[in-house]
């Protein structure tokens, strides 16, 4: 039996129950897979750094990254408090985590799952489904620029990755008075070259047809002119796969207007960023959208799998939060790590029964396997929504397995008001035997 180390950082905010309920999956789904988690949970977050590192510009210090280094992956619940300045949690946490272990690729998928209302009228199930794979460490980026107000200023700046350094000398002049800020873009050949040939390969594995490249070039023609120029020659090695370039303003447009046409996007980091939270609202909003930030290569640095939406302060502590995206940040890392379980719950994601006036978490048995999906907590999600991915109602006639306690009583009451579609109940407590004879026989 397979064991791996994966250091849990549940962070701040909604972070931890939305990281406990991903644990909770992906121990179940250890079971069936037949490998063995080696769990280890790190304290990294506004707590700690208020009491260890109040000052600081970063989350963590060097020798807890190169802690987290030792493990095979790091699964992440999220980032932010206002008691700690922003810049510490993302320049100083998960952009550092990025550069540090040369997560180089952000891979953040978006699917239209059973159950879920796209605000895009019509959408059916799975008619979205589509990979955006973002720059992760370069671009617009990097953390160096300067704000000046005076006469003169003189700064040299550094760049520091893996693959190569670099330095800049930035000189200002500016009349009595005057005040600048500047923020610089870069992007290297290998870097580029590598990351679309991470979207190629993911386009063939997955044996999809088409990989659309996000540029500005026709304004940032520098940058943006040598990322075309390495997207066209990584295709000449694909030539069964076709490639697109979409500019970027014109691409916010069309995953609105035809969402269904995409299957791999490749972006710059920006526009990357910007993107991926358009195509995941597409899908139901940041809740149900997972992200891998990823070194393909696991022995030169190690990957780091999270939900991408923030930390909802607010919402921390009310047991509210969606999960949903973090357990399939779970099915990320899973198969980054080479597993390939083939079981049909990856394949049929976890929803949420609902009836009228009620929303209550499920978990889907898998057939012939009676593999538990997900949580069985009543509180782990709720009729409210929010952006930062608080769990909205589902409206959708569904076929579903369930395994809660009380299913029974709520199916009668819901099937009293007119609402159909569930076609099986396990109640809680029912044995795998049970479970697994009532499926032979459906």
């Amino acid at each position: 039996m397979k064991t791996y180390s994966v250091a849990l950082i549940p962070g701040d905010g909604i972070g931890p129950e939305i990281l406990r309920e991903g644990k909770k999956v992906m121990d179940a789904v250890a079971e069936v897979a037949g490998i063995t988690w080696r769990w280890k949970e790190y304290p990294f977050g506004a707590e700690h750094w208020l009491k260890h590192r109040k000052g600081l510009p970063t989350l963590m210090s060097e020798e807890d990254m190169a802690q987290l280094g030792t493990h095979d992956a790091i699964y992440f619940g999220s980032v932010g408090d206002p008691r700690v300045p922003e810049h510490v949690g993302q320049a100083g946490g998960l952009l550092w985590m990025r550069f540090y272990f040369d997560q180089y690729i952000n891979l953040r998928p978006a699917k239209l799952l059973r159950g879920i209302e796209s605000p895009l009228r019509g959408k059916r199930p799975h008619e979205i489904d589509m990979y955006m794979v973002r720059e992760n460490s370069e671009d617009f980026y990097i953390g160096l620029g300067g704000h000046f107000a005076g006469t003169k200023s003189s700064e040299n700046l550094e760049l520091l990755r893996s693959l190569y350094q670099a330095r800049f000398k930035v000189e200002v002049t500016l009349e009595p008075g005057g005040e600048l800020a500047y923020q610089i873009g870069a992007l290297t050949g290998r870097n580029s070259e590598r990351v679309i040939r991470y979207g190629f390969e993911l386009a063939r594995r997955k044996k999809l047809t088409r990989v659309t490249v996000v540029h500005k070039a026709n304004v940032l023609t520098n940058i943006y002119g040598l990322w075309i120029e390495k997207a066209e020659m990584v295709a000449k090695d694909y030539p069964d796969i076709e490639l697109e370039f979409a500019i970027a303003d014109a691409m916010s447009m069309w995953l609105v207007r035809r969402p269904q046409w995409f299957q791999v996007i490749v972006a710059p980091n920006m526009f990357g960023d910007i993107l991926s939270d358009l195509a995941a609202s597409t899908v139901g909003g940041l809740g149900f959208a997972p992200g891998g930030n990823i070194n393909p290569d696991r022995t030169a640095g190690v990957s780091m799998f999270e939900p991408i939406h923030g930390s909802a302060p607010k919402y921390g502590g009310l047991n509210k939060a969606n999960p949903i995206g973090t357990i399939l940040a779970g099915k990320l890392m899973i198969e980054h790590l080479g597993r390939n379980v083939r079981l049909n719950s990856w394949s049929r994601p976890p929803r949420t029964f609902w009836a009228p006036g009620k929303s209550v978490p499920m978990t889907w048995v898998a057939r012939r396997r009676a593999a538990t999906w997900a949580t069985r907590s009543p509180s782990a999600c709720s009729n409210s929504s929010s952006s930062q991915g608080i769990m909205p109602k589902f409206s959708a006639n569904l076929t579903m397995l369930f395994t809660d306690a009380d299913f029974m009583d709520r199916f009668e009451r819901a099937s009293q008001s007119g609402f159909k579609g569930v076609e099986y109940l396990f109640p809680y407590g029912w044995k795998k035997e049970q479970v697994a004879e009532k499926l032979e026989k459906t």
